[in-house]
């Protein structure tokens, strides 16, 4: 079972602490041993001063109370004569050496360093002094006891830190862990709000901007879904009463064909939205297939206008095809590339009025190849020509004040140019309407 963050993190501090702790204890201890040993060497200097100043005056060393103290105090004690060798840990080098007033020298005898002082004392003798460095050096119970409390300071200190540490970081992780849970339960009302470490409140500006975009989400999908059904009742209810009218025989014979007629009209209505509808989600789907090849758009569009020509006469609106003799090539799916011209053709047709115009175009510009559909309809406001690719948002804008279908077709257009590798704008157009654009990338820059 995996432990908490705040377990981690605190047990992280804890060793790092404790580490630190031993390195205090451990400077603390060099520190304090560096200066016993410096008293230890004054005092061992004062020693041998007063020795020497005792036997200068003639008083006997043996046995007498300073010996004993010296002794008790682990001072190794000599009086050296005049070429005669001294013993261990003694040399003739401390003998030779000796001066009044001169600070004791450390030397190692054996495996043992030694603090040694030496005082010529007149009349060929010399007073030698001798303590063991590590004993000099060598902390006294009191000075043990604070390093002790030190260090379990620093390491209470450390842990008590690590702790408020911890909480620190993940009290703000657990809100942000909960708004998460929440939002996953399907609440879109979710906020972290500000608050930790910069990284986390990051981490909870990101969660409550997804939450918001979520819930835009859900909304658009909920309108686009009622502009479906809206769509599609009308042509349902017209097929249900014709086919309910001729199921009960209520229709005389020569209506009987006028009914048959509508039915099929909405049925066809009927089938084009479902088609539309299963387009989008095919496009939406992973394995949709795109077949990237050299497209000339000028041949193209040219076949696109002349299939459409018909039914754009049949409504009243001059279709015009502007495309210079020259091939435009495009690095794109001609077929796709066709299926985005048909939906916004097909677009153009439903809501132009008769004798406005429709132009499909094509071109080179800045490195990239485009095709266009403009016409010279009611046009966008410019905040819809940003939306516009959002399925539903233009039938719930202008449902009532022109013919709208469900906005498929656009979010089927952007979807395609998205695959090729391009991208699809909304723009106004010299002709008064909208101009719907698809850039893609040429076939010379994709190779």
């Amino acid at each position: 079972m995996s432990s908490s963050l705040t377990a981690r993190v605190v047990g992280l501090v804890a060793l790092v602490t404790l580490a630190s702790s031993l390195l205090v204890g451990v400077a603390l201890v060099r520190t304090q041993s560096e200066a016993n040993v410096e008293r230890a060497s004054d005092t061992l200097a004062l020693q041998a001063d007063n020795l020497a100043a005792r036997l200068a005056a003639g008083r006997p060393l043996a046995a007498g109370p300073l010996l004993t103290r010296l002794t008790r105090q682990g001072v190794v004690v000599d009086v050296a004569r005049a070429g005669v060798a001294p013993p261990a840990p003694f040399t003739t080098g401390d003998v030779a050496s000796a001066e009044a007033g001169a600070d004791p020298v450390q030397r190692s005898s054996g495996k043992v360093t030694w603090l040694v002082a030496a005082r010529p004392v007149g009349d060929g003798r010399t007073a030698l002094l001798a303590r063991r460095l590590a004993q000099a050096g060598g902390l006294t119970p009191e000075q043990q006891r604070r390093a002790v409390l030190v260090v379990l300071g620093v390491l209470a200190v450390g842990v008590l830190g690590g702790v408020a540490l911890a909480q620190g970081i993940t009290r703000p992780l657990r809100r942000v862990s909960a708004a998460a849970v929440r939002l996953t339960a399907g609440e879109r009302d979710v906020r972290v709000g500000p608050g930790g470490p910069r990284e986390v409140a990051e981490v909870g500006a990101a969660l409550d901007g997804l939450a918001e975009r979520l819930a835009e989400s859900e909304d658009r999908q909920r309108r686009f879904l009622e502009t479906v059904g809206h769509e599609l009742r009308t042509p349902l209810t017209a097929v249900t009463g014709y086919a309910e009218a001729l199921a009960d025989g209520v229709l005389e014979p020569q209506e009987a064909k006028a009914a048959g007629g509508v039915v099929l009209t909405e049925a066809r209505r009927l089938q084009r939205r479902v088609d539309d509808l299963m387009a989008l989600a095919r496009v939406q789907a992973e394995d949709f297939e795109v077949v990237m090849s050299a497209t000339d758009l000028t041949v193209l569009v040219a076949a696109a206008a002349a299939a459409w020509l018909p039914r754009a006469e049949a409504v009243g609106v001059p279709l015009a095809l502007e495309a210079s003799d020259d091939a435009v090539w495009a690095w794109a799916d001609g077929e796709r590339v066709r299926q985005a011209v048909d939906a916004l053709v097909d677009n153009a047709l439903r809501v132009l009025p008769a004798g406005a115009p429709l132009v499909l175009s094509c071109g080179l510009d800045a490195g990239q190849a485009w095709v266009q559909v403009r016409d010279g309809g009611p046009g966008l406001d410019p905040a819809d020509l940003a939306v516009a690719f959002e399925p539903g948002r233009l039938t719930e804008r202008y449902r009532g004040d022109r013919p709208v279908g469900t906005g498929v077709g656009l979010a089927l257009v952007a979807h395609l140019a998205r695959r090729m590798g391009g991208r699809a704008t909304a723009t106004p157009a010299p002709e008064g309407g909208v101009a719907f654009t698809l850039t893609l990338p040429t076939a010379l820059s994709a190779r």
